[in-house]
């Protein structure tokens, strides 16, 4: 099935021309426990069909459970003909952010590099530099001072791979603030009012992540609710942001029947709708608000300080529900602040509650821009305010202060 993919990358590189691209074959090296030995045949026939394709490999990624030996590597060379020196290991490791040291002690960097004729364009002085910061951040893996507990709330707790970007974020703020972040899955189908301390009384901070339908819907918004009223950090991403405007809407504005229209459609107090405008788009994507978007920042909210003070900050989306204008006036002033929105539109992208330790909500997926080296904000915010709730003896970093030190990292 992926015939057409690995054919038009042989015509990609046929029409650019030699060096214009690099061909990196990852195959397996089996390692039967039985034989007590690594075994290369079943890879050596994996690139032998790639060859019938038409695609000649310049690299050979090994994987397997330990270090490849010299020898399997050998017979990969010779029957995948490409050089020894080409065929590296990569075997398997405690952390994924070990590998490109792996990968740079076997020189394969550099050889990317020779085969693409592109040395001359490596400031090697600043190569250095930035492998020193990478070091720097690796070095603080598993170096944890402490640890707190997060507990995720959605109904795709199942399948955890629907939340990789959120565990990836909350891992990169982590080991940055040297805190080891544990994850409670917690599945919000089956929460109510009545019963969320139980669900919720171990956690140290709270995320209600995106998500679509009505299934596990009053479930998030009696998390917010235990968040708010409980003081605990909370951080509401995309659909979490909609939860927590409902829920403030409800038990603080007084609007009981307060509701969102993709899930009650003839709702009567629509706190979340889509906005007139939207309703107009067809084509492509219809009425959703897709990509990359800026969002204009209020300045001395936490949002503008966390993002260094600047007017406005550019985060992707995926959503096509919005707060209703007509509900935004009644929501701040009962202390709600929008301190993000559309530039030149009612559209609201980012909340917050002054007052408690931490307690913000955004349209955007700020986890999809989280990196190793620059950790999303928000989630550096959210660790550094559940470390603090759960070590209340120690000296911690305020939210603030924490995501300030990250960003001069």
């Amino acid at each position: 099935e992926n015939a057409f993919y690995i054919e038009a990358m042989r015509e990609l590189a046929y029409e650019e021309g030699p060096g214009s691209c690099s061909f990196v074959a990852l195959t397996y090296i089996l390692e039967p426990k039985t034989l007590g030995e690594q075994k290369s045949k079943a890879a050596q026939l994996g690139i032998k069909q790639l060859l019938q394709l038409g695609i000649q490999p310049d690299i050979i990624a090994c994987r397997c459970e330990n270090p490849v030996t010299e020898q399997a590597r050998q017979k990969m060379s010779v029957f995948g003909n490409v050089p020894f020196e080409r065929v590296f290991s990569m075997h398997d490791s405690a952390s994924i952010y070990s590998i490109p040291a792996m990968l740079r002690d076997c020189g394969i960097d550099f050889e990317v590099l020779r085969m693409l004729k592109i040395e001359d364009r490596t400031k090697l002085r600043h190569e250095r530099k930035e492998w020193a910061r990478w070091c720097d951040f690796t070095d603080k893996i598993d170096k944890e001072t402490h640890e707190i507990t997060i507990g995720i709330t959605g109904k795709y707790t199942s399948v955890r791979d629907s939340y990789a970007s959120i565990l990836n974020a909350l891992e990169h703020a982590g080991i940055h603030l040297g805190c080891k972040v544990d994850i409670k899955w917690i599945d919000t189908t089956e929460i109510t009012d009545a019963n969320a301390a139980d669900h919720l009384a171990a956690v140290d901070g709270i995320i209600v992540p995106g998500g679509f339908g009505t299934r596990g819907w009053e479930g998030k918004i009696s998390c917010v609710r235990y968040a708010r009223e409980n003081d605990v950090p909370y951080l509401g991403l995309c659909l979490g942001f909609q939860a927590a405007v409902i829920e403030f809407a409800r038990n603080v504005c007084g609007i009981k029947k307060a509701d969102s229209t993709e899930i009650i459609a003839d709702c009567t107090e629509p706190a979340i709708s889509i906005l007139p405008e939207q309703k107009k788009i067809e084509g492509l994507g219809g009425n959703m608000r897709l990509g990359g978007r800026e969002i204009e920042l209020k300045k001395d909210t936490l949002a503008w300080k966390l993002f260094g003070k600047t007017s406005s900050v550019r985060r992707r989306f995926r959503h096509r529900y919005e707060v209703d204008p007509e509900y935004i006036q009644k929501l701040e002033d009962k202390g709600l602040v929008f301190s993000g929105k559309a530039p030149n539109q009612p559209i609201m992208q980012i909340l917050e509650l002054p007052g408690l330790s931490f307690f913000m909500g955004t349209q955007s997926h700020p986890e999809l821009t989280s990196r190793p080296m620059r950790p999303a904000p928000m989630f550096v915010a959210l660790t550094a305010a559940a470390a603090k709730r759960k070590h209340p003896d120690k000296k911690m970093d305020t939210p603030l202060t924490a995501a300030e030190k990250v960003a001069k990292f």
